[in-house]
Formats: structure tokens, sequence, C-alpha cells
């Protein structure tokens, strides 16, 4: 087992990056004029490096002989850590080292989701990249087809209707009633609908639910905007949906929301456009991976 012994002379810094990184080269090349070649090193430097590492860690690394070099058994144990420190030295390296992004994005969200998780996306994305201009647009989904068809958007986030092909899929939301707390809706009566207005693929999928499913209804408040929509719950002028990954701003379903039909789900795209800059393009991946699917921001 490897014990690593500090020092309180000049190698107080053990495991100094720049010997770890010539005792990996030197165990991977089996050869110090080889290593110092790799490196761009002199021979005497190399030695010098493992000299120092070996005093630092107060063990010895190699068997050394006219013919051949070969690690110790204490050498084959450094190495497995060297190579995991070097491979953290080369990430943030990597990072710092890399030209950073300048330009500008346009990006087209949905209101929904510009309530719920994607600021907290996009915080990530501006930590990491400062220098790019984020230039957002919430609107209906409707809306940033048109935009990006028309080439003034890079990359929406959104909503389709089933059956739609457009977009790649980053998460399917399941739909659901909401209203202000303590409401009971009485089935026996339409249900008094609060709704976005047309064209919204959220209404067109409820409309088509309850058509389906043989319930009457009426729309009790259109709004041009979700967070209306949730104005007017809470005023209990009625009851609306949303998906349950997406912030509620303080509604509930309904008491007796077992007796309400039940709702599908609806699919959460990107689409972007066809040339995309590396900003852009950047950004898109970063949604590709991350999870939108946050808990409610109630």
């Amino acid at each position: 087992m490897l014990t690593v012994i500090a020092k309180s002379d000049d190698n107080a810094a053990m495991l100094n990056p720049v010997w770890i990184r010539t005792f990996a080269t030197v165990a991977t090349a089996r050869s110090f004029t080889e290593a110092g070649r790799q490196l761009g090193l002199s021979q005497s430097s190399v030695s010098d490096h493992i000299r120092r590492l070996e005093q630092s860690v107060n063990r010895r690394l190699f068997v050394r002989d006219t013919h051949s070099l070969s690690l110790t058994p204490d050498g084959e144990a450094l190495l497995v850590h060297a190579r995991l420190v070097l491979e953290a030295l080369a990430r943030p390296e990597s990072q710092f080292s890399a030209p950073r992004l300048q330009g500008r994005v346009r990006l087209g969200t949905s209101e929904d989701l510009a309530q719920g998780p994607l600021p907290n996306l996009l915080a990530a994305f501006r930590a990491t990249h400062p220098d790019v201009e984020l230039e957002i647009m919430i609107a209906m989904t409707s809306k940033l087809y048109e935009e990006i068809e028309a080439g003034t958007l890079d990359l929406i986030v959104g909503k389709r209707r089933e059956g739609e092909r457009r977009g790649v899929p980053v998460f399917r939301g399941q739909l659901e009633w909401l209203a202000g707390p303590g409401t009971v809706v009485d089935i026996s009566q339409p249900l008094p609908l609060i709704l976005v207005h047309e064209p919204s693929v959220t209404r067109s999928v409820v409309l088509d639910t309850l058509a389906k499913a043989g319930w009457r209804w009426r729309v009790a408040c259109t709004s041009s905007s979700h967070s209306g929509c949730i104005a007017a719950a809470r005023g209990g002028l009625g009851i609306t949906v949303r998906a349950q990954n997406l912030a509620g701003g303080g509604l509930v379903p309904p008491i007796n929301v077992e007796a309400l039909p039940a709702l599908p789900g609806v699919e959460f795209i990107t689409l972007a456009a066809r040339r995309l800059s590396r900003p852009a393009e950047t950004l898109r991946q970063l949604i590709a991976k991350s999870d939108l699917r946050a808990a409610r921001l109630d």
C-alpha cells in the first residue's frame, strides 16, 4: 500500500503536477529519453523530476538497469492515482484554454416553460458562456413556429400536437386540471374552462379530449397568456390545465379531480433553424442533455 509522507522542506508540495506528468509519461514510454522528447525536457530534468517525486512519497518508483526500466509495485500504485490527477487537471485546462464563445442566440420559448425550469438552464449557459448575448421571445408555440420558419429565431422550445414530427422531443408532460385551493367542480354542469386563446396546443388537446369523452363544457375565460389563466383560476372563474412538470402559480387540482375526465400528455420539443451558429448549437446541445421536468416553482 502506498503511504504518502509530507515533507517540511522544499518538497512540501509532494504531488507536484509537473512531476506527476513526467512520472506518467516515463511510465508509459518506459524510457527517460523518450519521455523527455515527448515533454520537451532534457533527460537530466526528467531524472530530477522522478528523483524529487520519489523523495516526496518516500518510495522507489522505478527499477532501472542498463537495458530496461520498469515500475515497482509502489510505482504501479502511484500510476493509477497519477492518471486520475492528470484527468482532473485536463478538464479545467480544456475549458479555460478553449476560445470563449461570442455572438447572439435568438431563443423562442413557450410561457409555461419560461415560468418553470428554463431560467435555471439559461443561467447555467450564461455562467459558462458570459460573452454570448441571449435574445428571448416568449410566445405561443404556434407563433414560435412562424418565427423560426421566417428566420427570426435560431432555436425554439415548445410543444407539438399529437402526430406531428417537427422538432426533437425533450420530455413529455402529463396534463392536469388545476383550480384555486378548495375548489369542487360541479360535474352536473358544463365544465367551466379557462384556456389560452387559439391557436394553442394545450387548448386543442383539452377540447379534443372532452369531445371524444362526451363531456360538456363552456369556455368561462380566454386569455392571451398562461399567467392570465392562472389569475382567472385563482379568482374562481373556473378550471385550467397545465403540464404537471411546470409551475402552477399556486393552483392545485380540484378536490374532486378524480371525477373529471383524464387528460393526456403533451410533448415538449426543441426545433432549430437549418444553420446554427456555434453559440446556438451549444445551447441546443445543453437543452437536449438537460432534464426540464423540474419540480414546481409555486
